[in-house]
């Protein structure tokens, strides 16, 4: 178990079973084992000692005699001593038989659980052969030479890890997870954080889809872990088949899951298995987080447990898990447009609601810049009045070129707005904004960039000319480039209702001028990341719109991010591009997600980055670190102006509203965060 940053190794497998020969399971289970030293637990299918379908063959003596053999030779054979190994296998009892889980650790037999619920319908029979496991069955089984605690209620604790990456592992059998009320639900109120289901799964049509919602839900509605694994085809075929479906989930969401019988590939005959790193810290602290987790403790009444050591190796590991790199971005798959609209959706049914409050013919004002931000804001905007029956002329489109405005954003400002049929508005703030420099140079002695007389008489052009011969490593002048964005907004706040439209990423930065772009009536970006903003432009506009729009969009989309405050270059082009100064906002959304979603500590946030797949370009440790620590510290002293921030819809699982998911005192020290980075 990977102790420094909570991550225990989970194997799923599926081995090659002989049925009726726990000599020839035996060694199967341990060939597997042998291939999976780095792992923390390894779960076998059910009965996979003895095989699932030996039908009246459970009650021969030689073949449960057989079974207790193998189960202490795999305990006392097993590669790995510190490593938790549970094997499917039939045990006798006093006068009965059980359907059980083996618990193996230090190459003893520490538990054996016995199935609760026994499927007795349709093509299931063990209540045959099998009698239930129940709360008050006698605390201790005698195997073959050795005994070893016996019952429903055994949790397995490691010894690794702190106060909030302890693993607490409970076992379930097969049918336990279909129940109204699955036994891992109450062991999960108990403490339990990885629970494991030993199956015999059949697979007929449509089963798998079911199953897998199952396991994903059961792992989200108890914060857990699950790791869920079912017999192969190698079990007999007399009546059934079973598909050999083995997977990972963690809080809702899967992590690994195998091939099958009946998927698309090619059935596998011989032993598979899935790893995957479950982060039991993420569980925590999740459970800590969702307080009527521990509500339920009190409504529901938590059985007694009682709690088994297990040793588990401490030595650190290679992470085994995927880290996306945009974890705001949907994946490329299937349910890519799903989640493109869904997105989408909640943003224009947010406005949409506020269109309808704002009477019969509601004037909604929207500065364009030719960029991602307001671009994404427009769409939203032209949908929403679509929706509810609208003219979109009622949306007032307004671009505003300033004194760092480019002709290509300019451009495409221009042509987004006629295209969408909008009512388009164009104001030259310039001249606004050097009266602005003129009455602070009177006031306060201002100078721009620190060298620029301002002459009573000085016109723009003139001003633009020493703009101009400022180099541009001196333009660092911020009431320059304020002046210019509380303009901006002054002047769509005076035509009436206006849509903001920041993006969540510059929330959390604080990549805004107070009371400028940082203000609106609504705002329906609130919740959307930078990299989630580029990414849906680029969707829509290859989705929902022909040419010439369409190529609009995506020429926005391959504009480099800047406010243009600061004048451009000498060739046109921007000279001001926002990821020089304030980092890569690919960095800066998965530094944003892992800490406001997960609170974990920068150390960790730096352990994850490593191993990220899907950076638009390779980072060093040396400049992750660096734009973490920018990250951290801008986060920390910008607070206040997510403090005071207008409605918008939540989007995601994250939003920095103080009236929602972010509530942060403005004044907190961030050296904490910054001294685990040292």
């Amino acid at each position: 178990m990977n102790t420094e940053f909570g991550f225990l190794r989970i194997t799923t497998a599926v081995p090659r079973v002989t049925v009726a020969d726990p000599v020839s399971n035996a060694v199967a289970i341990l060939k597997m084992l042998k291939q999976h030293k780095s792992s923390d637990v390894v779960v076998f299918p059910e009965l996979a000692v003895s095989a699932y379908c030996c039908g009246d063959l459970f009650h021969h003596k030689s073949l449960l005699d057989g079974v207790l053999q193998q189960i202490e030779r795999i305990a006392s054979e097993a590669p790995v001593k510190e490593q938790v190994v549970m094997v499917g296998a039939p045990i006798a009892h006093g006068d009965a038989l059980y359907n059980c889980v083996v618990v193996i650790n230090n190459g003893q037999i520490v538990g054996v659980v016995p199935k609760q619920f026994l499927p007795n319908y349709k093509e299931f029979y063990e209540a045959r052969w099998f009698s239930p496991g129940r709360p008050g069955l006698t605390p201790e089984v005698k195997l073959w030479s050795q005994s070893a605690p016996f019952g429903t209620e055994l949790l397995f604790t490691s010894q690794s890890g702190n106060g909030s990456s302890k693993a607490v592992i409970f076992a379930e059998i097969c049918e336990a997870i279909w129940m109204p009320i699955p036994p891992s639900s109450m062991a999960a109120l108990a403490g339990a954080n990885v629970i494991c289901n030993l199956s015999a799964s059949d697979e007929t049509v449509g089963k798998a889809d079911y199953r897998r919602g199952l396991v994903t839900g059961q792992s989200g509605r108890c914060i857990c872990a699950y790791a869920y694994t079912s017999s192969g085809p190698t079990e007999s075929t007399s009546d059934l088949v079973y598909g050999g479906h083995a997977m990972i989930a963690e809080a809702g969401m899967l992590l690994a899951e195998s091939t099958r019988v009946g998927d698309t590939m090619e059935t596998q005959r011989d032993a598979y298995s899935v790893s995957a790193d479950v982060d039991i810290e993420r569980l925590q602290t999740e459970r800590r987080t969702t307080v009527t987790f521990a509500d339920s403790k009190a409504a529901y009444g938590v059985p007694d447990y009682r709690s088994i050591e297990v040793k588990l190796n401490k030595k650190q590991k290679e992470l085994l898990r995927f880290v996306p790199a945009k974890p705001f971005v949907p994946a490329e798959n299937a349910v890519l447009h799903d989640r493109c609209a869904e997105v989408f959706g909640i943003q224009t049914a947010g406005l949409a609601k506020r269109l309808e409050c704002l009477g019969n013919k509601p004037q909604l004002t929207i500065g364009i810049s030719g960029g991602l931000d307001s671009t994404l804001a427009l769409l939203v905007a032209t949908k929403a009045c679509d929706s509810v029956g609208i003219s979109r002329r009622c949306i007032r489109a307004v671009t505003m070129p300033g004194y760092g405005t480019t002709d290509k954003t300019l451009k495409n400002a221009r042509d987004l707005m006629k295209a969408l049929g909008v009512t388009v508005s164009e104001m030259d703030i310039r001249e606004l904004v050097l009266l602005e420099f003129k009455e602070l140079s009177k006031a306060t002695g201002y100078k721009p960039f620190g060298k620029i007389k301002l002459d009573p008489k000085l016109s723009v052009d003139g001003f633009v000319k020493k703009v101009m011969a400022v180099p541009k490593d001196s333009r660092q002048d911020l009431v320059f480039e304020n002046v210019q964005a509380r303009r901006r907004t002054e002047l769509l706040m005076n035509m009436g209702f206006v849509l903001g439209t920041g993006d969540m990423s510059e929330l959390w930065l604080g990549w805004c001028t107070y009371n400028a772009d940082h203000q609106s009536m609504y705002n329906v970006n609130c919740s959307v990341p930078k990299t989630l903003v580029k990414f849906l432009v680029k969707y829509l506009a290859k989705e929902q719109f022909d040419s010439p729009v369409r190529e609009t969009l995506l020429s926005i989309a391959e504009t480099a991010i800047s406010p243009e405050l600061l004048p451009p270059a000498a060739n046109g082009k921007i000279a001001q591009n926002t990821e020089e100064t304030v980092g890569p906002y690919e960095l800066h959304d998965f530094f944003l997600y892992h800490i406001a979603r997960h609170g974990f500590s920068a150390k960790k946030i730096q352990f994850l980055a490593k191993y990220a797949e899907g950076w638009d370009r390779k980072y060093t440790a040396k400049e992750i670190s660096y734009w973490l620590k920018v990250n951290l510290q801008r986060a920390f002293a910008q607070q206040y102006k997510r403090d005071d921030v207008p409605n918008g819809p939540k989007v995601g699982s994250v939003s920095l509203s103080p009236r929602g998911d972010w509530r942060m005192p403005s004044d907190a020290s961030v050296a904490a965060w910054i001294k685990s980075l040292s």
